[in-house]
């Protein structure tokens, strides 16, 4: 059987945002949500994604000389005023080259493939700061689990190489749950932490946000919860999307509920670091132009107060 792939467009080392202790974050390709403030917008697609950043280009032309596509041109690019190369997404082939070949890493490809052997060399070169304290590795992205049984397997390659080795690798799904109920029961044995966001209670307005209903998603949950598995949920809090006293109270009556509740909720402000991404793909950052913007700390401690008279701690 041919070892499996994964293609990841981040690797984010030294983390204490994303589980417990220090922690390496591997980001993977894809995600079955389309999220309109999403952070990672380049982990979206399972397809490669190209990157260019008009600031750092020096016109050089390397990347127009090697494209074998004759995809790049001299000109202006994504409407930008500064100028820069231009670049014909119907006759790419995203064959890399032109990252390859540029000097100041104007152009970036979003994703580079890895094997079970090659993320676990990466891990345990962290090792030390798992052991001083108490961290390990994460799967984020994009949607871990729309690897499919390709996660699974991932999980069970690192946590025996690392018992082998002779540690015990503390391993953290940071997801959206919305995947098919079998696959995330099969995850549960397979992690120590889950962290899952809840970006609306009302189905019809996480459709509109979100791209898919939440019914799924909180399904799961609640299964997980059952499961006796520790987890915690984070909220991406957004004046104008879900920053709202009913919501909030929406998904502290939930959470009350469930058999197993969170370690705690994570409210986390809204920022739009996404806009630059999308520039940088050439692509456009909240196209309807809704409205959505960040909540006051007095806004986050209202949220705070709603989900401590339903039991449900919380921090921001």
């Amino acid at each position: 059987m041919d070892e499996p792939v994964y293609s990841i467009f981040d690797i984010k080392r030294y983390s204490i945002n994303d589980g417990p202790g220090i922690r390496i974050t591997f980001f993977f390709k894809g995600c079955p949500l389309s999220c309109v403030w999403c952070h990672n917008p380049e982990g979206m697609s399972r397809k490669q994604t190209r990157m260019y950043t008009v600031s750092k280009c020096i016109m050089c032309g390397a990347c127009v000389q090697v494209c074998p596509a004759k995809a790049l041109g001299f000109g202006r690019v994504h409407g930008a005023a500064g100028g820069g190369i231009q670049w014909d997404p119907d006759l790419c082939t995203m064959c890399g080259k032109c990252a390859e070949a540029c000097p100041t890493r104007a152009v970036e490809m979003a994703s580079k493939p890895y094997t079970p052997k090659e993320i676990y060399a990466e891990i345990q070169k962290e090792k030390p700061f798992f052991e001083a304290s108490g961290g390990g590795v994460t799967f984020s992205g994009g949607e871990p689990l729309y690897q499919g049984e390709k996660i699974l397997q991932l999980l069970d390659y690192i946590g025996s190489a690392a018992v082998r080795d002779g540690f015990t690798l503390h391993r953290t799904l940071d997801t959206t749950l919305y995947a098919p109920a079998g696959l995330v029961r099969e995850a549960v044995p397979r992690c120590e932490l889950f962290m899952v966001d809840i970006k609306h209670m009302d189905s019809r307005m996480h459709r509109h946000w979100c791209g898919v209903p939440n019914e799924p998603i909180l399904d799961n949950l609640r299964m997980i919860a059952s499961m006796g598995a520790e987890y915690i949920v984070r909220i991406p809090y957004i004046i104008g999307v879900n920053a709202a006293p009913a919501n909030i109270a929406s998904t502290g009556r939930y959470l009350s509920s469930l058999k197993h509740m969170p370690m705690y909720v994570e409210l986390l402000p809204y920022h739009d670091i996404g806009k630059s991404k999308h520039s940088r793909m050439g692509t456009v950052y909240n196209p309807e132009s809704e409205h959505m913007s960040s909540p006051s700390t007095a806004d986050m401690e209202e949220a705070a107060e709603i989900l401590k008279k339903y039991g449900v701690p919380s921090r921001f």
